[in-house]
């Protein structure tokens, strides 16, 4: 297992171990980094929306009559593909988009079957999720490039890369269950959400209190996204594979493994049980975030991606 070393504006690997905990357990806590926010003694800043990219939009047919928004800054870098939250869309990177654009990268984003601006089509002909990013791809004319999924887009980044894994320069999946079928995982993620849990304000359930209590303009942008997100037609899609521990470990290209410290759905302790089982694997914690780290931290989530995606580019 490889494991990044952070920056020093970014905190240090932990190599203390719990004197009344498990060697597994302590091999666990020390593996991995954390993005720390600010000085203890600081207060907790919101960052602002950068101001955005010129880009060119799309309505990208897919099978069953369906078509998805996509939009391309494009440019001579990169491509890193965006896929959003279940609670999102397309819209959901505007600190992202920006960002990755200036430092030399050609951003994508788009919205799946049934989310803000894309047609879902009739579900029996449907493609799988990550059939659907294959053919963003082959539209937009990429060969091979980055892909990064949050929450919900999680397990279609990793089903695309279980299919099409040379395909890619590498993966980053961020504050995610990642889909893993094993029944153990799913009694542990289970055991995480008491009952009435999804009958919470969407805005308790992925994003962490600092963000909540420091920024409500930007708790109301976000919750404007996640309203407009779902569509009357929408419909859960397949995927193509069956994502066990043991398929993450037939993964041979690097993996990014992200989540806030205040993730409702992928704790910390998640995340490290789940990198024992990728060969290639950075894992990285962004302090005082919940779910959606991207949202609530960008600062520290788009230096951990790009720093990523700078090791692994086919420019470096």
């Amino acid at each position: 297992m490889h494991i990044d070393e952070p920056s020093p504006d970014r905190g240090s690997l932990s190599r203390r171990a719990l004197v009344a905990g498990t060697a597994a357990v302590a091999l666990t806590a020390a593996g991995t980094a954390r993005a720390t926010a600010a000085p203890a003694e600081a207060p907790w800043v919101p960052v602002p929306v950068p101001g955005q990219a010129p880009v060119t939009e799309y309505h990208i047919p897919v099978s069953g009559g369906g078509s998805l928004w996509c939009w391309d800054t494009g440019g001579p870098g990169s491509a890193v593909i965006l896929l959003h939250p279940g609670s999102g869309s397309g819209e959901s990177w505007p600190y992202q988009q920006p960002v990755l654009a200036a430092a030399g990268f050609r951003v994508i984003g788009y919205s799946r079957r049934g989310a803000y601006g894309s047609v879902a089509g009739t579900r029996a002909e449907a493609d799988t999720a990550s059939g659907d990013l294959g053919t963003v791809a082959d539209h937009l004319g990429l060969d091979a490039f980055h892909l990064c999924g949050s929450a919900a887009g999680g397990p279609v980044a990793i089903d695309y890369a279980l299919s099409h894994g040379d395909r890619l320069l590498g993966l980053t999946v961020s504050g995610s269950v990642m889909g893993i079928q094993d029944a153990e995982y799913q009694a542990l993620t289970a055991a995480l959400q008491p009952d009435g849990f999804g009958d919470l304000p969407v805005d308790f359930q992925e994003l962490g209190p600092s963000y909540r209590g420091g920024n409500r303009d930007g708790v109301a942008a976000w919750l404007a996204i996640h309203e407009r997100a779902r569509t009357a037609d929408a419909f859960p899609q397949s995927l193509a594979n069956t994502i066990t521990w043991a398929a993450l470990e037939t993964l041979a290209l690097p993996v990014q493994l992200i989540t806030g410290d205040a993730d409702l759905y992928s704790p910390p302790s998640l995340l490290r049980l789940n990198a024992r089982h990728l060969a290639d694997v950075t894992t990285r914690v962004v302090d005082e975030a919940g779910h959606n780290p991207h949202w609530e931290r960008p600062d520290a989530w788009n230096r951990l991606l790009i720093r990523f995606l700078r090791r692994h580019d086919r420019r470096s």
